[in-house]
């Protein structure tokens, strides 16, 4: 649960980043990167809202562990970034207590 915290506190970071980024292009004032970032996050938004619509149909502790594994065999990320980030973190973070004993 605490990696689902952190995870959807990072989304909300990067979501408001991506609308002040829009913000400022409305007004030209926006970069080419800051651009980039901001249609990133906004593709991350899109799956995130993907995942939740089939968060609400039966059997969906089921189905979403399934579609997630089918998608990366397939080579397609279904899950923003920030939760794939968490993953790698929560993962190097094991390890090293692993190691550490």
């Amino acid at each position: 649960m605490l990696t689902l915290k952190l995870a959807l506190a990072q989304e909300k970071q990067e979501t408001r980043e991506m609308l002040t980024i829009y913000g400022k292009y409305t007004r030209k004032q926006a970069s080419k990167e800051e651009m980039h970032l901001a249609n990133q996050q906004f593709l991350d938004l899109i799956k995130g809202l993907g995942i939740g619509v089939v968060a609400v149909l039966p059997f969906a502790p089921i189905t979403i562990p399934v579609m997630i594994k089918v998608s990366r065999m397939v080579g397609v990320e279904i899950l923003p970034s920030s939760f794939a980030e968490q993953k790698k973190i929560t993962n190097s973070s094991e390890k090293a207590n692993t190691s550490k004993r």
